[in-house]
């Protein structure tokens, strides 16, 4: 019967008949409480199934002056890709990263998160592996998942569409915050690399690649050595800890997390107006998917820049003669990382805060 089709019994419309399965939903919360109860932190109390998630916040009062840093974020139409390979268990790891990694850039411990999963129809494993893949997420930034909401739209979305968000929140001392305040002349710009193509700019990359290329995602592509769609699902890098770690280990101005708009423009977004950031393109090589959404559609190198990371998922500011120190800390955690760039003083010829140059030579 379609799902339009208005069913109705002796006694009337059901909420089953509309599409909607309350049964399936509960099945799903089942599925998902082991894999919740792995995120827990000591300040979480309560289980799973509650109407809002709890957190002691007496845990913060080690703190002289807490500050709560949120965000908010989804994943884009990276979810199409999965949904195509029916692969539900990595899309989570995108979600939290895009999340926690926002959180961590002003130098803030990733504390908890919650989730909202949007389906045609619950197939309750379905959500469960969504939701798999974001406690893994969370226990890899560090963070408890203390909560969410499967939410069920038949009519708006097809039995097997869906889209997921989250919301997450951290805490940071109020005089270790990060920021470009603290940013001076001569610091040094550190790359982190990323995993693949992260989370942004699918919309491109499907256009190009599905439509304009006509490739499929089952396609063994040489370069990768695995098909496309493996590719394209590689989960987003988790910085989360990484991070925390270098705040530890050395005097780290900044970051800047490289998410929609490229390199530059998130780069910019921690730049004072007196200070400019150079990156030199020439000291890495991004990965070959990212040539190969070039070519394939003849898309210029500063339209790739401008919509996808180029390789470089995080970006450290430290102070030149902290560089060596923060890249041992970073190759001891198993982060590639190397030295990219640096600040220079902002002048009239420099219409943004950072940009992209090759072969660049220091002052």
């Amino acid at each position: 019967m379609s799902e339009t089709t208005p069913v109705t019994s002796a006694s009337g419309a059901s909420y089953a008949a509309a599409g909607v399965d309350i049964e399936a939903g509960d099945r799903a919360v089942e599925l998902m409480k082991e894999w919740v109860k792995k995120t827990q932190r000591p300040e979480v109390l309560g289980g799973l199934g509650g109407f809002a998630g709890l957190f002691d916040a007496s845990a913060l009062k080690r703190y002289e002056r807490p500050l709560l840093a949120s965000a908010t974020d989804g994943v884009g139409t990276k979810v199409d890709i999965a949904r195509q390979l029916g692969v539900y268990d990595t899309i989570g790891h995108d979600l939290v990263a895009m999340v926690m990694d926002d959180i961590v850039v002003c130098g803030a411990e990733p504390l908890f998160m919650t989730d909202y999963i949007c389906v045609g129809k619950v197939h309750p494993e379905r959500v469960a592996a969504i939701v798999k893949g974001i406690a893994e997420g969370c226990v890899l930034a560090g963070c408890a998942l203390v909560g969410g909401e499967t939410a069920e739209h038949p009519g708006l979305l097809g039995p097997d569409d869906f889209d997921v968000a989250g919301a997450g929140t951290g805490v940071v001392e109020a005089d270790r915050l990060l920021g470009a305040d603290r940013i001076r002349t001569g610091d040094a710009v550190i790359a982190m690399a990323a995993s693949g193509l992260h989370s942004n700019g699918y919309s491109l990359v499907r256009h190009v690649l599905l439509n304009q290329g006509g490739m499929s995602l089952d396609a063994h592509i040489a370069e990768f050595g695995r098909t496309l769609g493996e590719e394209l699902l590689v989960p987003t890098k988790i910085y989360s800890l990484d991070c925390l770690a270098l705040t530890r280990t050395t005097d780290v101005h900044a970051y800047s997390h490289v998410t929609g708009g490229g390199l530059a423009a998130n780069l910019a977004r921690v730049i004072p107006d007196t200070l400019h950031a150079i990156v030199d393109r020439s000291t890495w090589t991004p990965a070959p998917v990212f040539d190969l959404v070039g070519k394939t559609g003849s898309v210029e190198r500063l339209e790739l820049e401008k919509t996808l990371n180029m390789g470089v998922g995080m970006i450290a500011i430290v102070p030149e003669a902290s560089a060596d120190v923060a890249l041992a800390t970073l190759a001891d955690r198993g982060v590639e990382a190397w030295v990219a760039g640096e600040i220079t003083t902002r002048t009239p010829d420099h219409t943004t805060g950072a940009e992209l140059v090759s072969n660049y030579a220091p002052n």
